[in-house]
């Protein structure tokens, strides 16, 4: 039996400002909100997150301890490699360069170096409650104490959000974080960005509002949740008429701009996975746990793949996949090219027709398997031969209606891990060490024909971007667009009244080495990357305590950078957005509209405290 679809969000009460709903009492608020602090706290910021936790299958054997990374002094790590499971081009790496590392990147920071000890902060977290949320002084919420640890298991992707994915092969790429009014023929892509010249970068389609002021359009209040329990509500969409989110075994589309329940989607267990792209006619896909969890709250396998319309919430098909009598178990999914594909389980991947939800391709009995896939413009598989400890990893480009492989890079031994961060071009990080706090300590960049560009490592510590463990397409805070990588510098002190800040830097993808840009986050303001907007970069900026936050635009030339929407600066505000951990939540922003969404919910840690699984902003 389903459950009945939830009450309507409630409303914000006049002025924009939080709270229960109406039936319910009014907590009571303080006279005056507190006196900022004389020095403002570093803001901690969630562990990368390590996938979704799958109960069905066995776990794999553990890691291996020393010889992970590239040895202290590699032969030469870019050498003629074995023979993978596909034919590769003669040379497919290219002349090798002078260095195949490439020179050391500029300082990021201009001439003034950040000092040090402000590298990724521990998974220790203060668990006294603040009155301040984000950076520049803000504490992080003490609800983040509660759900940190669950946090990990499913990070969405920064930015994450809605990818639109054309319906030609992969001709048209979207890895946009919010709706495209052409269905996909522009590019508002988080990673695969338009590469374009440098000094020429096209103009993004995001106009800046008449009033950039946004006030509170909705909250949705997260379902109840017993003692102990954390319920996974991960994925969120968005077109020109819904804004869906999935909630406890369901996913529900919303008005956009009123929070009104437009429909509700039924789903046969809490949803482990999502894909971030919508096609042109709005279908996308989630999946789901097999059954309801029981009362201790116990995991089900994350076998259940289910098509759906966005617009409509109609469902479309719903499929298991099937080896040797038993149901396959997923993490994630993602389309490109009318063509789904599903990976991050033990037995390999999978594919269907997005529309019909034909079968395609599906694990087969091998010594080889697609560990998995990142979608949007091109379909890009990674792809594993050789037994355990012996494993040889290939990043392939792949037809979407075929599984056939155009080419094949072969990663250099003792890699894994590997995390494509964009498609078009394609650009993948990895751990080139022991797991780092970042998840992708070496970013590699290939050319259109699969060889070596060059390697750009971001040391770890240094930089504020985050990628999941065991998740192909599960990087944040680290874009790609205008042949560039564009990746948030660690906090660091930002003056004389010791606020902490940062800044996004640039590296070129052809020579590995810093462009020089700079695009400074502000006094009292830090800065991480969610998508391009054609060349423009589209930024989140989390203010300091008495200030709201900010999404900004930076012209991909002159690096102006332009407020598109400024989040209310009162204290209930500033409390539920940190609450959802901006760096770490399913951003979605587009036209004057932004969303944040959580991926988990536990029981509230006050009592009476209001917990939220999204939040509407909109600017006029």
């Amino acid at each position: 039996m389903t459950q009945p679809p939830p009450p309507p969000p409630h409303q914000p009460p006049q002025g924009g400002g939080f709270g229960p709903p109406a039936d319910q009492p009014q907590q009571p608020q303080p006279a005056q909100a507190p006196q900022p602090p004389a020095q403002a706290p570093h803001t901690p910021q969630p562990p990368p997150g390590y996938g979704y936790p799958q109960a069905g299958p066995p776990p794999q054997p553990p890691q291996q301890p020393a010889g992970y990374g590239y040895p202290a002094q590699p032969p030469n790590p870019y050498a003629q490699q074995q023979p993978g499971a596909h034919p590769q081009p003669n040379n497919p790496y290219g002349a090798a360069p002078q260095n195949p590392y490439g020179a050391a990147p500029q300082n990021p920071y201009g001439a003034q170096q950040p000092p040090p000890g402000y590298g990724y902060p521990q998974a220790t977290v203060p668990m006294q409650a603040q009155a301040g949320g984000g950076s520049g002084g803000k504490k992080i919420n003490a609800q983040v104490a509660i759900i940190v640890s669950a946090v990990v298991a499913i990070a969405l992707i920064v930015g994450g959000g809605v990818w639109y994915a054309s319906s030609d092969d992969g001709a048209k790429d979207d890895t946009a974080t919010s709706g495209d009014k052409n269905g996909g023929d522009k590019d508002k892509n988080g990673g695969d960005g338009a590469q374009g010249d440098e000094g020429a970068a096209p103009k993004g389609s995001e106009r800046v509002p008449a009033d950039t002021a946004a006030g509170v359009l909705f909250q949705i209040p997260a379902p109840p949740v017993k003692d102990e329990q954390i319920h996974s509500v991960a994925g969120s969409w968005l077109t020109d008429s819904v804004y869906a989110k999935s909630g406890v075994n369901q996913v529900t589309g919303y008005d956009p701009d009123t929070g009104g329940t437009k429909w509700t989607l039924p789903l046969t267990g809490q949803t482990c996975g999502y894909a971030r792209q919508i096609t042109g006619d709005g279908t996308t896909v989630v999946l789901s746990e097999a059954a309801k969890r029981n009362a201790k709250g116990e995991h089900e396998p994350c076998t259940q793949i289910t098509a759906f319309n966005v617009d409509s919430g109609k469902k479309l098909w719903s499929k298991s996949v099937t080896v040797s009598d038993a149901e396959v178990a997923f993490a994630e999914a993602t389309i490109s090219g009318g063509t789904v594909a599903v990976g991050g389980g033990y037995s390999g991947g999978a594919a269907f027709d997005v529309t019909t939800g034909k079968v395609l391709w599906q694990p087969k009995v091998s010594n080889c398997t697609d560990v998995g896939y990142a979608g949007g413009a091109r379909l890009v598989a990674v792809h594993k031969c050789g037994d355990y400890g012996n494993e040889k990893y290939e990043v392939q480009l792949i037809d979407p209606k075929t599984g056939s492989v155009k080419w094949g890079y072969k990663v250099p031994d003792g890699l894994e891990n590997i995390k494509v961060i964009s498609t078009q071009p394609v650009v993948f990080g990895v751990d080139s060490a022991d797991i780092t706090a970042s998840g992708a300590s070496d970013v590699f960049s290939l050319d259109d024909s699969g060889k070596l560009l060059y390697k750009i490592p971001l040391e770890d510590g240094e930089y504020n971007h985050r990628c999941e463990i065991a998740r192909t397409d599960g990087c944040g805070g680290i874009v790609v667009g205008n042949g560039k990588l564009y990746v948030p510098t660690k906090e660091h002190d930002g003056g004389a009244d010791s606020r902490m800040t940062n800044e996004i830097v640039a590296f070129s993808l052809e020579t590995g080495k810093s462009t020089g840009d700079r695009i400074d986050a502000g006094d009292r303001y830090t800065v991480f990357p969610l998508r391009m907007d054609g060349g423009d970069l589209v930024a989140y900026k989390e203010g300091p305590y008495d200030k709201g936050d900010q999404i900004v635009s930076v012209n991909g030339g002159s690096l102006k950078q332009t407020t598109l929407l400024e989040t209310p600066g009162t204290r209930d505000v500033r409390d539920a957005i940190s609450r959802m951990v901006p760096r770490s939540a399913e951003a979605l922003y587009t036209d004057g509209r932004l969303f944040l969404g959580k991926n988990l919910v536990s029981k509230p840690y006050t009592k009476g405290e209001e917990v939220y699984t999204a939040l509407g902003f909109g600017a006029k």
